[in-house]
């Protein structure tokens, strides 16, 4: 590697660690101040800003994608009420920590959108990070292919809003989607004092 790729690469990763940051910024002064937080009025005084693992870029993954052209629909438990159907659409295999994994990515039935639903436990759960589980989302740009290859990023993995307050109901990740290894990325634990 030359000096002036290894300046491009260090370059390229400050402007990563930098649009996170400021996407965790934006997401506490989303959580402060807008009427749709999921923190109650009154322990917002208490706020701080939610804690998260450090950007580290071995958490952002290349996967293979597999597509299913029929994708069969799967029922997800939610923390309360009936469960949702889904579509099981993509399965998304890469390598994490030196071993193969996978992770199942879902559409909700009927709903007219190109996101990808990514819900998942890992050895963290429980402990470092939300006792239910964690999300991801990805969009890709066009649509996906067998073969094709996106870019995970567990650094983005953020806690459903029912991690802060019993009003909410939220899908939980299906056992398909525990992986059984540590991913200290992303989302911790909610603080104690901001949840309901």
């Amino acid at each position: 590697m030359t000096d002036s790729d290894a300046t491009d690469a260090e370059a390229e990763y400050e402007r990563w660690v930098s649009e996170i940051k400021q996407m965790r910024a934006d997401k506490d002064e989303f959580f402060t101040e807008h009427s749709q937080s999921p923190i109650q009025p009154e322990v917002r005084d208490d706020f701080d800003g939610l804690s998260y693992f450090e950007p580290k870029p071995e958490f952002r993954v290349p996967t293979r994608v597999r597509v299913y052209g029929n994708p069969e629909p799967i029922e997800l438990d939610v923390t309360a009420g009936q469960p949702i159907r889904y579509l099981r659409a993509y399965i998304f295999e890469f390598e994490l920590r030196d071993e193969r994994q996978q992770l199942a990515g879902y559409q909700q039935e009927g709903d007219d959108t190109d996101t990808i639903f990514i819900p998942f436990r890992d050895k963290t759960t429980g402990q470092q990070t939300y006792h239910r589980g964690r999300y991801m989302e990805t969009e890709p740009d066009e649509e996906l292919t067998n073969g094709d290859t996106v870019t995970l990023d567990f650094n983005l993995a953020y806690n459903p809003f029912c991690a802060y307050s019993e009003t909410f109901a939220c899908p939980l990740p299906p056992e398909e989607n525990w992986l059984d290894v540590v991913v200290p990325a992303g989302e911790r634990k909610p603080p104690e004092e901001i949840v309901e």
